[in-house]
């Protein structure tokens, strides 16, 4: 997260946190801003700081795992280690507290003895945090082990903050009238579910838990909604289905690479196409807002002739190797850039286009015009020769706003 731009997708109306190579690292909406929290694991004051100021505008609250003991945390100094150093949780903390604007917390997990663990608690709330959840369980144990009540319960009467009860899944917390049972309990102010939450999120509902095969297929819609990683989509269904992953559907979710084939899983490929649809029209919509000067490829070049085509027939009469184009396409809104390489020299556009084929296009009118090279438009010199040379060559009809654009050379 640390390496991560802030990104306003006006396609998704999300705001996303992209890594540097485009992968969307977090994710979040309006619609939740007041709710969620983003929990951090980190073993270092100021890159947590980075991240709380990158996220606190998009958050609720920001929250510091010191629990999770996982060795892909721990080996790194995060969660579950940092239980050992509480002069590094302090820091941690006083250092987020007074550097951002939202509630900060914590999680830890419960130490070897009583007296320990409220000790940690107590200096942790001197930091200023705004509340502590409590894993009710040691390090070393896992969800099969019961979880300490009793340790919960004494930890929240020693502090003035509030302490939130956690590890209650499975054994205490089945149903939403479990919940409240498990923080009588734990006297705690509050809980928090993982397990239970993952495997049926209406556990929350007053209502009562819906199946979960409606839950499931809700989720399902979000994530298309949302472009959610098929991966973790599939994680989460998959966690859902619990004792089911081997059944006919658990085996088709698991096999799908991508949300239109988890979709055909579900019945849903006719929602999916609807919204693929209409986050294209979003996009070709604020394409056409933003770029409304773009010079317009159609009635400027011949029929037969389009600026990547020209710029082949120019490499084949210089005796150079075919231009190669090199296009990627950006998670956040799914634009393409393109980069063709001549004669070993790269060029592309600094500007993003909707379809690889206009990205290519770009690429292409970048090049010929560093070059000097005529790029085919109708009236230009040498515009007659080339097209007659290709006109038995397959070519690329563009359609649509293409743009001459920006010049990048020696990329």
């Amino acid at each position: 997260m640390a390496q991560c731009q802030r990104v306003e997708n006006e396609v998704l109306q999300t705001v996303d946190f992209v890594a540097p190579d485009d992968r969307v690292m977090f994710r979040t909406c309006e619609r939740e801003r007041d709710r969620v929290v983003f929990q951090m694991g980190t073993a270092d004051p100021d890159r947590a700081l980075t991240v709380a100021k990158l996220v606190e505008k998009d958050v609720a609250a920001v929250d510091v795992n010191m629990g999770c003991p996982k060795e892909y945390s721990t080996k790194g100094g995060m969660g579950a280690a940092l239980l050992s150093d509480p002069d590094k949780i302090e820091a941690i903390l006083r250092k987020l507290v007074a550097g951002v604007s939202v509630p900060v917390t914590c999680k830890i997990r419960i130490l070897p003895s009583l007296e320990e663990t409220i000790s940690l608690v107590q200096r942790i709330q001197k930091t200023g945090v705004t509340a502590v959840a409590v894993h009710g369980r040691f390090k070393e144990e896992r969800p099969r082990h019961p979880v300490h009540c009793d340790y919960i319960q004494a930890v929240a009467q020693a502090v003035s903050i509030p302490i939130i009860a956690n590890g209650g899944s499975l054994d205490l917390v089945k149903t939403n009238t479990d919940i409240e049972e498990f923080r009588k309990a734990t006297g705690a102010s509050s809980v928090m579910l993982a397990r239970a939450a993952m495997w049926n999120p209406s556990v929350f509902s007053s209502q009562g838990l819906l199946p979960v095969e409606t839950v499931m297929e809700e989720y399902l819609k979000y994530a298309i909604r949302y472009d959610n990683n098929a991966f973790n989509t599939k994680y989460c269904l998959c966690q859902m289905l619990r004792d089911k992953v081997e059944s006919p559907l658990g085996k088709q979710v698991q096999a799908a690479q991508t949300n239109a084939e988890i979709s055909e899983a579900y019945g849903l490929q006719e929602f999916y196409q609807q919204t693929q649809d209409q986050l294209q029209a979003r996009r070709d919509a604020l394409q056409s807002d933003s770029q409304p000067d773009r010079p317009v490829m159609d009635g400027d070049y011949p029929p037969q002739i389009t600026p990547k085509m020209f710029l082949l027939e120019w490499s084949r009469k210089e005796k150079l190797e075919q231009p190669l184009y090199e296009t990627v396409q950006r998670s956040q809104d799914r634009s393409f850039q393109s980069t063709v390489t001549v004669a070993e020299k790269k060029y592309r556009s600094t500007l993003w286009e909707k379809s690889k084929k206009f990205a290519e296009q770009a690429a292409a009118i970048v090049c010929l015009r560093v070059l000097g090279i005529p790029e085919g438009r109708i009236g230009e010199e040498d515009s007659a020769d080339i097209q007659q040379e290709t006109e038995t060559s397959e070519t690329l009809v563009v359609s649509g706003n293409q743009s001459s654009c920006c010049v990048e050379t020696g990329v």
